[in-house]
C-alpha cells in the first residue's frame, strides 16, 4: 500500500461522526422490530462505521478496534443466534422461527414473545451483517493482504 500521510481534517471529523454513527446503528436494530429497519440496516450501518474508521485512518487502526479474530467470532455468534431461536422453536413443537411458542419459556404472553423473539433474530442479523462487511470490505480493500496482527 501507499504510504499515507495524515490529515488531520478528516481524522478529526472521523473521530466526532464514528461514536453517533455506531450509536444510531445499534438504534436501528434494537428498534427495528417497531417501525422500518433492523438487523440487516443496523449492521450495515456498524460495518459503515468501521469502513469510515479505515478510509480516514488505516488498516492499522481498524484491526486495533476489530481483530480478524473477534470478526469471525462475532460472525459466527450472530449466525448461532438467529439459528438458535429458529432451532428452539422447532424444539417446542412450533415452526422454525414461529417466535409465538417461546411464551413457553418466557415470562410473556405470545404477542410479546414474538416481539421478543424478533428482536433476538434483529440482533443476530446485525452483528453478522456488521462483521462480514467489515471482511469484505477489508479483503478487497486490502487485496487480501490483511491478515495478521497489526502492526
Amino acid at each position: 500500500m501507499k504510504e499515507r500521510y495524515p490529515d488531520v481534517t478528516i481524522e478529526t471529523v472521523c473521530r466526532l461522526l464514528i461514536p453517533p454513527i455506531q450509536l444510531f446503528g445499534l438504534y436501528v436494530i434494537a428498534h427495528g422490530h417497531y417501525s422500518p429497519g433492523g438487523g440487516f440496516q443496523g449492521g450495515c450501518i456498524l460495518g459503515a462505521s468501521f469502513i469510515m474508521m479505515f478510509i480516514a485512518y488505516d488498516i492499522g487502526e481498524v484491526k486495533r478496534r476489530m481483530r480478524e479474530k473477534l470478526n469471525t467470532i462475532l460472525c459466527a455468534t450472530g449466525v448461532l443466534i438467529y439459528a438458535g431461536i429458529g432451532i428452539l422453536c422447532l424444539v417446542l413443537g412450533a415452526n422454525y422461527l414461529d417466535y409465538g411458542i417461546l411464551h413457553q419459556i418466557l415470562p410473556a404472553y405470545p404477542a410479546k414473545a414474538r416481539a421478543l423473539g424478533t428482536f433476538g433474530i434483529e440482533i443476530g442479523v446485525g452483528i453478522t451483517v456488521m462483521s462480514v462487511m467489515i471482511s469484505i470490505f477489508l479483503n478487497i480493500g486490502t487485496a487480501g493482504e490483511h491478515e495478521g496482527e497489526p502492526e
